[in-house]
């Protein structure tokens, strides 16, 4: 049993003990999921996400009921474009915080892409959007 800490848990999580799973948002990516969800209770949610190599996004316009969204490229590229921000090419050591509510879409990847999200809460809706 771990203790919680100001409601949260210690957790570590092992490259070599956790495998990527299909079953995520988005049928492209693969996810690795980092223990957060369960050390918050749901409050936050860390994973790592891969592409799937030769599946391409569809490029649909969507929004997420979040608080937070962050992400990091660990390995390849990723093409996003925001809602009054137009389109952005995130590389291996790129980050964007995208704000609650903001239309997006993922355009296109590489195939060895990486990268690490965060999301509060670790729940959240999606919907389709109209492109802006």
């Amino acid at each position: 049993m771990n203790k919680l800490f100001k409601n949260q848990a210690f957790a570590i999580s092992h490259a070599d003990a956790s495998a990527f799973e299909g079953a995520g948002l988005r049928p492209f990516f693969e996810y690795r999921q980092l223990g957060i969800r369960e050390a918050t209770g749901g409050r936050y949610a860390a994973h790592v996400i891969r592409a799937v190599p030769g599946m391409e996004s569809p490029g649909a316009w969507h929004t997420h009921d979040l608080d937070f969204q962050m992400v990091y490229v660990l390995k390849g590229w990723v093409v996003f474009e925001y809602e009054g921000e137009g389109e952005h090419i995130l590389r291996a050591g790129s980050a964007v915080l995208q704000p609650p509510g903001i239309r997006h879409r993922e355009v296109r990847h590489s195939d060895d892409l990486e990268l690490i999200e965060i999301v509060s809460p670790a729940e959240f809706d999606t919907h389709e959007a109209e492109a802006p």
